[in-house]
């Protein structure tokens, strides 16, 4: 399928002040040749439940993005190293099963609220609701059958930006326990510019809170290439939100200064891993991004030296939650049989604080009649 595609025109500097003036400034890299945009459509098995599930392949003629009707999930990401060799740069599984199998939210949309909500309930406009519980006391994205566990409605809306694929779903009102009848949708598309862009929308019927994350683990060196403690981060962050042994937000704002959570310069993931407190080692925190909610904005920059992979982040949501695959032991396995052990991977979640509805000072995650959620996250991938 043929798309015409603007030249390339000029690089971007990106600036997040004078701390970091220059950290996350990447040059775009040239659009694909004429043609080369594609938008693929094949069958991935189906339920236990006899349900067909649909795989889209989305390219530039350089990247690929692979996306599964089963969660809205991500599945692969193929993105050229500093040499030009294609990598797969995502954990999953090869094959549907291993999604049925269960797994820890790889490459999933989480929602109806990603992240989690205190003892698994809330009161809304004086009405108290309970949800599904999950993860110990707390309701963790979306309850025991979440987003992630959904298959979705898929759609080829390719056009001038790139290859993409909309995806759509209706959580019904009592659905885990949530109030309103949501209609959710999220859009994937692989732009010229080597990004993977998302794009969420959702209305509902009655107040409810809606969260919603992409829950990828990326290894910008290849799923079989173990620890991800050597990649250099830096977040565009000066504060965190505390939170208890349990993970829920103290309600509290920190400054990472002086913290093992300082990535307002670009640090090692692992450097300081041995002055975390908490069991097991690793990270599990939601970071205050810099600028406007609402805004496209820089929230992170990824650098692995060994592939030359760079990974950028940008997002209009007011947190992004950096996880280090803390709890992955090796029993999963996955692509090529790889065993996926702890911190083998990193998730960067664009976010609302966790636990919002317990926290009047957290921005709000309350969606109301008439109202329409929106959120976009892109990340983007260069070579240095």
């Amino acid at each position: 399928m043929r798309r015409s595609l603007k030249p390339f025109v000029l690089a971007v500097l990106i600036t997040l002040g004078p701390a970091v003036h220059g950290v996350l400034a990447q040059a775009k890299p040239a659009p694909p040749p004429k043609g080369q945009e594609q938008f693929t459509k094949m069958d991935f098995g189906k339920t236990r439940e006899g349900v067909p599930v649909e795989q889209y392949v989305l390219t530039n003629g350089k990247m690929t993005a692979k996306v599964i009707t089963y969660g809205a999930i991500l599945r692969e990401l193929i993105v050229p190293d500093r040499q030009g060799k294609p990598g797969d740069v995502v954990l999953g599984f090869d094959n549907l099963e291993g999604y049925l199998a269960g797994h820890p939210f790889f490459g999933a949309t989480a929602g109806r609220v990603a992240n989690r909500i205190a003892k698994g309930r809330f009161t809304l406009d004086g009405v108290e609701y309970k949800l599904a519980v999950n993860n110990g006391p707390n309701s963790l994205h979306g309850g025991l059958k979440g987003f992630d566990k959904a298959v979705w409605k898929a759609e080829n809306v390719s056009g001038a930006k790139g290859a993409a694929v909309k995806l759509s779903h209706v959580s019904k009102d009592g659905d885990e326990g949530y109030p309103g009848t949501l209609s959710v949708s999220v859009t994937y598309t692989v732009t010229p510019e080597n990004e993977l862009r998302i794009d969420y929308s959702a209305t509902t019927d009655k107040a409810t809170p809606v969260n919603l994350t992409n829950h990828s683990y990326f290894n910008l060196a290849g799923p079989a290439s173990g620890s991800i403690l050597g990649h250099e981060l830096t977040l565009a962050s000066e504060f965190y939100t505390p939170t208890d042994a349990d993970l829920i937000p103290t309600g509290a704002l920190e400054t990472v200064s002086g913290t093992p959570l300082d990535f307002t310069v670009p640090v090692p993931i692992g450097a300081r891993l041995g002055e975390l407190k908490a069991e097991p080692k690793g990270y599990d925190h939601n970071f205050v991004l810099r600028g406007e909610p609402g805004t496209l904005k820089p929230a992170a920059k990824v650098r692995d030296s060994a592939s030359g992979r760079v990974l950028e982040m940008f997002t209009t949501e007011p947190a992004v939650q950096l996880y280090t695959a803390n709890f992955l032991d090796g029993k999963l396995k996955g692509k090529g049989g790889v065993a996926y052990k702890q911190h083998q991977a990193f998730c960067l979640e664009a976010q609302h604080y966790p636990d919002s509805v317990h926290h009047d000072d957290f921005p709000s995650t309350i969606l109301r009649p008439g109202s329409t959620y929106t959120q976009t996250t892109i990340y983007k991938f260069s070579v240095q």
